[in-house]
Formats: structure tokens, C-alpha cells, sequence
């Protein structure tokens, strides 16, 4: 596999406290204990009648397995622009194209441990529409489904930590800011 789709030889981008560039770390040598600062996005993508995408991370997965989320989460290359990233990953993870992506929380940054990995991210968060039928690759998605915000918010509500932390922060940023997308 070349470094477009193979996760393993995904390169990471490193960065300061204000967002600058630093340095380039392969992706297995970035999540650990003491995870450096880098790059990375959130992506909630929604379908044509308004229902959010959301997905279990496969439980083999290195950082938060077997936990729901939102629809696509990684990180841009070196020189890979957000939207470029953002696509790359859900055709890769779902199998999907990307349209219309907007910036929702430009500045989002986190840091959250589990199971002793810690994600320590500057992270934009955008919302979109995904095109075409989800066919998830199994070593990265264990399941998804389709949900209206309303019932997204109210599973993590009733189901707390089975949802990543970044997701659970995110959505209610996103209300807070007005930001619910409409169908």
C-alpha cells in the first residue's frame, strides 16, 4: 500500500501551541503516553435528508477502540490541506465522497487518554454531506448508522462513555454555536 491509503505510513504533522508546523512523525510513533501536539480533523458528514453519519471505531484500532464518534476523524499530511485530508479519509475508512465542507469549530483543540494512548490535537471540526453508500473498511469502522441530531445527542446523553470524548464536546459546541445542520 502507498502512503495515500495506508495508515501506517501515514506521516504526522507536529505542532506548536499556536498551529505552526514543527515536524513530521510517522502515525505509529505518535500515539503513546505522552502523545505529541499535532494536525488532525473532525468531519460530521450528513446525508441529503439531514441524518448524521456516526461510527463505532473498529476495536483494533490503536486510540479509543470500539467507540462512536462522528463520521470521519484523522489527521492532514504534510503540505494536505483539511478538505483534501477530510475526503482522503472517508473514501479510505466508509468509501464515500465529500461535498460541501464548512469550517464549524476552526479552533478546536483536545486532549483526552484511554486505556494509557493519549490524543493531544489541534483539530478543526467541519460539517458536510457525504455522497454515495457507506462500505466500511472493518480495520478502521466496527458499525454505523444514520441519526437525526436530536437522537445522536440523546445516545450520548443515555450512553456517556461509549462515545469518544471529542465527539461528545464537539456536538455540544456545535449547538451551542448554532450550528445544527438542517435537512
Amino acid at each position: 500500500m502507498d502512503c495515500v491509503t495506508s495508515p501506517s505510513a501515514e506521516m504526522i504533522v507536529l505542532v506548536d501551541d499556536d498551529g505552526r508546523a514543527i515536524g513530521t512523525l510517522p502515525k505509529p510513533l505518535v500515539h503513546h503516553g505522552e502523545t505529541p501536539l499535532h494536525r488532525a480533523f473532525s468531519a460530521y458528514l450528513f446525508d441529503d435528508a439531514g441524518r448524521l453519519l456516526v461510527t463505532r471505531r473498529a476495536e483494533d484500532k490503536q486510540t479509543f477502540p470500539g467507540m462512536w464518534t462522528n463520521t470521519v476523524c484523522g489527521h492532514p499530511g504534510p503540505d494536505e490541506d483539511d478538505d483534501a485530508a477530510i475526503a482522503r479519509r472517508a473514501a479510505f475508512e466508509l468509501g464515500l465522497g465529500v461535498r460541501d465542507l464548512r469550517p464549524a469549530l476552526p479552533g478546536y483543540r483536545y486532549r483526552a487518554e484511554f486505556l494509557g494512548v493519549v490524543e493531544n490535537e489541534i483539530c478543526p471540526v467541519y460539517l458536510g454531506r457525504f455522497t454515495g453508500s457507506p462500505a466500511p473498511d472493518p480495520t478502521e469502522v466496527g458499525e454505523w448508522e444514520l441519526l437525526d441530531w436530536a437522537a445522536f445527542r440523546r445516545r450520548q446523553e443515555t450512553e456517556g462513555d461509549a462515545w469518544s470524548p471529542w465527539c461528545r464536546e464537539q456536538a455540544r459546541m456545535i449547538e451551542e454555536a448554532g450550528l445544527v445542520p438542517t435537512a
